[in-house]
């Protein structure tokens, strides 16, 4: 009986470890990132780097996004099955042309959007930025962001604005100016370029309330597939918390094999801002854990954009997101 029992207990083990029988086929999906290879996609390459993605029985190919990428092309056309949404104003858009994509996590409670001034400029809060005599920005964020900033701080003018081309030289030419960028990777360069650390507004913490680096997919999709959705989710949650809190080194790798122009200084400065400003740890993840997206934060970025309007009222949003897949506290025993 003793040994009848031994048996039994190796064998269970063995089912658990996969080394009964032959192994279980992995699910494969692609999940199409919207930018070139960088620390801000860290938890997504770390799951893969780590294994991560295939403990969670997933082999998982990232698909690089890039000026010439059409990554929710593929998406739409079902060439790959997630999609990293840069924030809640691409499903407000969809959602109004009927689009039939939903949000399953969102990886970034706040957005990386700052606005960057010089020292010299005496700007002491965001809405001091209405008294700078130019705003480089682009038309993406001049559509969206300037539009709310516009209503939600008056004193912000049309005529500050003029366009950013992504080349931080007329804004260091111009003490009395700022620049829009993302926190975790245009003062990087400005400090390099510029030699001095210039003041950031991160537009989140003016009220910009969307999260980012959103999990997406088609509707029919995740209906069809909430098992593998789950363990997708899952895993990247996994894949973040060990980028900020373990050990990276094999994911960055594999951001530079990806995208040969990317360094590890620019790398350790994207991970410094995400911790330091709170980007993929705060606000609904601090409880739930990363990637929790909730109604109220859904709700409340909605009502902003229409109040402002940059997205129009009356849209059914309750379709263009689940919070089935998240807030579970996956992973939050890794913080460190």
């Amino acid at each position: 009986m003793a040994n009848g029992k031994v048996m039994i207990g190796l064998a269970a083990g063995a089912v658990v470890l996969g080394l009964a029988g032959p192994a279980m086929a992995l699910d494969e999906v692609s999940f199409g990132t919207n930018w070139l290879a960088e620390g801000e996609h860290g938890g997504f390459y770390q799951a893969v780097a780590d294994g991560t993605y295939e403990k969670y029985g997933l082999k998982v190919t990232i698909v690089q996004g890039g000026p010439q990428a059409a990554n929710r092309a593929l998406e739409l056309a079902d060439k790959i099955q997630f999609y990293m949404a840069g924030n809640l104003l691409e499903p407000f858009s969809a959602s109004e042309q009927q689009i039939p994509l939903i949000e399953v996590a969102a990886m970034f409670q706040k957005d990386p959007q700052v606005l960057i001034a010089h020292p010299e400029s005496g700007i002491k809060s965001f809405g001091d930025l209405a008294k700078l005599g130019t705003i480089f920005m682009g038309k993406d964020l001049f559509a969206s962001g300037f539009q709310w900033m516009k209503q939600a701080y008056p004193g912000f003018k049309d005529e500050q604005i003029k366009p950013y081309t992504f080349n931080p030289a007329p804004f260091l030419a111009d003490k009395n100016s700022a620049q829009q960028g993302y926190i975790t990777s245009e003062p990087f360069e400005i400090e390099r370029q510029g030699g001095f650390k210039p003041q950031l507004f991160l537009l989140a913490d003016a009220g910009f309330s969307t999260p980012s680096t959103m999990i997406e997919a088609k509707s029919d999709y995740v209906a069809k597939n909430k098992d593998v959705v789950q363990r997708f989710v899952d895993a990247s949650i996994t894949g973040w918390d060990n980028y900020l809190y373990g050990d990276n080194k094999a994911a960055n790798d594999l951001i530079k094999k990806d995208n040969p122009e990317m360094t590890d200084e620019q790398i350790a400065f994207t991970i410094a801002k995400i911790k330091e400003f709170g980007l993929v740890d705060s606000g609904a993840a601090a409880e739930g854990g990363i990637g929790c997206l909730t109604d109220a934060l859904v709700k409340d970025f909605y009502d902003k954009m229409t109040k402002a309007g940059v997205v129009k009222a009356g849209l059914d949003i309750s379709k263009m997101y689940t919070t089935e897949f998240v807030c579970k506290k996956v992973g939050m025993e890794l913080k460190k």
